[in-house]
């Protein structure tokens, strides 16, 4: 809950651009009125989710400050042992590797410390910057799924990317974001 301030300081000022990447609420039934959640019952979702196991929520800081939110989502035990990663990131900060540092931390945390298997990130076709962060983290396109989930007032079509732990280097991750990101030194 102490996030809120700068939570909702990023959020309103971000809202345009984050727009056609962000989900919202389909219409419900005739005369059923669906509302956006506050910020309260958003932190509430989350900690309910996390308490169950089935999410962890981060916020992404850059210098000090709320710069983003990750989330890691359905994650999902027995033989299947995945998950998958949702993010956003300040306009202000985008294209300085914020985005792909953390979720790179994600991937190695689930994949290391959660014993997960399998890792997806879902974008929309249309969202070239946050298909390079997975393009450049070595995450592999699987397919699309049509009509996926309902952003920007439709139901819009998202490509699959998936990573298996076995795809990643024993260094992890970040090491190998660290080694192939753009100015790191070369060997």
């Amino acid at each position: 809950m102490r996030d809120q301030r700068a939570w909702r300081e990023v959020n309103r000022r971000n809202r345009e651009w984050l727009r056609p990447w962000e989900a919202t609420m389909p219409p419900g039934p005739p005369g059923h009125v669906v509302h956006r959640p506050t910020y309260r019952q958003m932190v509430r979702h989350l900690r309910a989710e996390a308490h169950a196991g089935r999410m962890l929520p981060f916020v992404v800081e850059y210098q000090g400050r709320l710069v983003g939110q990750l989330t890691i989502a359905g994650i999902t035990w027995g033989s299947m042992c995945s998950a998958h990663i949702g993010y956003w990131v300040d306009e202000a900060v985008a294209g300085r590797g914020v985005i792909p540092t953390a979720v790179a931390l994600a991937v190695d945390h689930c994949f290391r410390a959660m014993g997960l298997h399998r890792i997806e990130v879902c974008i929309r076709p249309e969202n070239a910057p946050s298909r390079r962060v997975v393009e450049k983290l070595g995450f592999r396109e699987e397919g699309l799924r049509p009509r996926y989930l309902h952003i920007d007032g439709a139901w819009r079509d998202h490509l699959v990317y998936a990573l298996t732990v076995d795809e990643v280097p024993e260094e992890g991750m970040l090491a190998r974001w660290h080694r192939v990101r753009p100015g790191a030194p070369q060997k």
